[in-house]
């Protein structure tokens, strides 16, 4: 949806943002009438000084008058304080609340919301887009408001003191506020390609970066770098357009600033030389004054506008998610407590893109403490039976039970706590081992981690690391070979006490001894809990009970692997002789 140069729908929205700060709120915009007051003031002050005091040299009123202004500039300094403050911490706690409700959002999604939306522009929408709508308080809204009213109070107290003079100041406006409607609509447009840039520009420098052993790898980096230089253009040309367009109206702005002063100046001037009581010299001197306390809020209004404008273009990005149903079905109300471990799918259809159907109505059981092996070639289907276990994506049609219970049926949380997963792609955070294992989770010790470690048989591995268990694992965990990473997801997955196990691949990519480790994790592991287990390692396929084979999306065999091996010509003796055979 692309934003309009002022959305009023939108703009509400974001005003109920503010409601658990209206005490704030209101004291904003008090202090901004009373900034308005003051600033008026001033140049009301200079010219009774100038009129009553020093043309007539009455040096006690002029003293008293001096300290008359000294209080109104305090005041007027204070109010600007208070005003700049609270808009500035007001922005800054809307822009909390919006981050941490669009956060919260985010981890509700759907798995196929994250397989399509690029990383990069995602983090630009959580970061520097929503920084950005703090400035619409700080920078736009308060200060517009602001500088409104106080060219109300000057054109006010102008026409008080001098209507002839203040004509020729308002006849001067319609020019700058039409130059300044036109600087508005250009600036609206290049900025919203701006923050399309900068979007592009994050996408493209997050996935290079992430990627980087495989730009080196395959010798990438010229090609990269002149995609890079490409995108980067892009953004570099988005703000010159919004350079040239400053370059331009600021100084039209002046320079009718300046003419408008001139005009003044001459038209009061022959006022005075020709004896007009109406004019006066303190009236002339005040104008300066009142000029540019007209024209640079007109002027700076554009601007500030821009900043209104920058943060409405970016809170529609924001909404845009806000906006985006793509939540699982969070349709359960019973809590999973302990789960015997008794699985079914029943005639289960399911499709990651529409009309092109991954499952194509498996059906399958696995009974209580069972283990099972699910075997086939990529892309047959195996992870996706995972997926389906977890609620990560929604079937298309068909059932899946849990001791003879609809997964449906549990709450989200409650079904994922009993379900332990190991991927083969371990993903681990920033932080230390014992976090990573706990996922901060206060009901796991570390007595209880280091004794599932030494159970399962890692625990020697982590001590020999620096810290031992506070061992930091920087990003991704580039400091642990995968067999140790693999390592630290059997015991994460072991420390959560599941009632089911899955192993993904967990075994497919690690050296020799990590595989004995995690062989001896795996009996450990599996032990009185119902297990299944995609692999490609023979050991973990022949230790299970009964053996699924897929092909396609759908199941083409099943039973124990000497039943399979001699089945003449069958799929999974095929799979053994091209892939397991020289494992034997």
């Amino acid at each position: 949806m692309k934003a309009k140069a002022f959305d009023i729908k939108l703009f509400k929205r974001i005003l109920k943002y503010t409601k658990p700060y209206q005490f704030r709120f209101r004291g904003v915009i008090i202090f901004a009438i009373f900034l308005s007051l003051f600033a008026a003031l001033r140049p009301l002050f200079l010219q009774i000084t100038v009129d009553t005091f020093i043309k007539p040299g009455n040096k006690s009123g002029l003293l008293l008058y001096a300290v008359i202004m000294g209080i109104a500039l305090l005041l007027e300094g204070l109010s600007q304080y208070y005003f700049v403050y609270w808009a500035n911490w007001l922005g800054q706690d809307i822009v909390k609340d919006i981050r941490t409700k669009l956060f919260q959002h985010l981890l509700t999604f759907r798995m196929k919301y994250f397989d399509t939306a690029p990383v990069g522009q995602l983090v630009t929408r959580s970061v520097s887009d929503i920084e950005q709508i703090a400035r619409i308080f700080s920078q736009g809204l308060f200060m517009i408001m602001s500088d409104l009213m106080k060219m109300l109070v000057c054109l006010v107290v102008m026409f008080y003191m001098n209507w002839h003079l203040t004509v020729i100041v308002i006849l001067a406006m319609p020019i700058l506020v039409y130059i300044t409607r036109i600087f508005q609509r250009k600036m609206q447009a290049a900025f919203e390609e701006v923050r399309t840039q900068v979007a592009n520009l994050n996408t493209f420098v997050q996935e290079r970066v992430t990627g980087m052993k495989i730009v080196q790898l395959f010798n990438r980096e010229k090609i990269e770098y002149e995609k890079f230089k490409e995108i980067n253009q892009k953004h570099n040309v988005a703000w010159i357009k919004t350079i040239l367009y400053n370059s331009i109206f600021f100084p039209i702005a002046d320079i009718i600033s300046s003419i408008t002063l001139g005009v003044i100046v001459l038209y009061g001037g022959f006022q005075i030389l020709n004896g007009n009581p109406f004019t006066t010299l303190g009236q002339m001197t005040a104008y300066t004054m009142f000029i540019g306390m007209l024209f640079n809020p007109l002027r700076q209004i554009a601007d500030k506008f821009n900043e209104m404008q920058m943060g409405m273009i970016s809170a529609n990005r924001v909404f845009d998610i806000l906006d985006t149903n793509e939540e699982t079905q969070e349709n359960g109300t019973e809590i999973a407590k302990h789960f015997k471990g008794n699985i079914v799918f029943d005639q289960v259809r399911f499709s990651y893109i529409k009309d092109e159907e991954v499952l194509k109505g498996i059906s399958f059981e696995v009974k209580e403490g069972q283990t099972i092996a699910i075997v086939g070639a990529t892309g047959a289907g195996k992870s996706t039976i995972i997926n389906l276990l977890n609620r990560f994506y929604e079937i298309n049609s068909g059932e899946i039970y849990i001791d003879s219970k609809n997964i449906n049926s549990f709450t989200l949380e409650s079904l994922r706590s009993q379900i332990g997963v190991v991927l083969q792609d371990v993903f681990l955070f920033a932080d230390t081992i014992f976090n990573n294992i706990t996922l901060n989770n206060p009901a796991i010790s570390k007595d209880d981690v280091i004794a599932a470690a030494k159970k399962i048989g890692v625990h020697e591995f982590i001590m020999s690391l620096p810290e031992g268990y506070d061992y930091n694992v920087k990003e991704r965990g580039v400091m642990l070979s995968s067999g140790q990473r693999q390592l630290i997801a059997f015991l994460r997955a072991y420390v959560s006490n599941p009632s089911i196990l899955i192993l993904d691949e967990a075994t497919s990519s690690i050296d020799t001894y990590s595989e004995e480790l995690i062989q001896k994790a795996t009996e450990t592991i599996t032990q009185g809990r119902t297990s299944i287990v995609i692999a490609h390692r023979l050991a973990t396929i022949l230790k299970a009970e009964t053996i699924i084979v897929m092909d396609k999306g759908e199941i083409v065999e099943s039973g124990s692997h000497n039943q399979l091996i001699n089945k003449e010509n069958g799929f999974y003796k095929k799979l053994y002789d091209s892939q397991f055979s020289a494992s034997v």
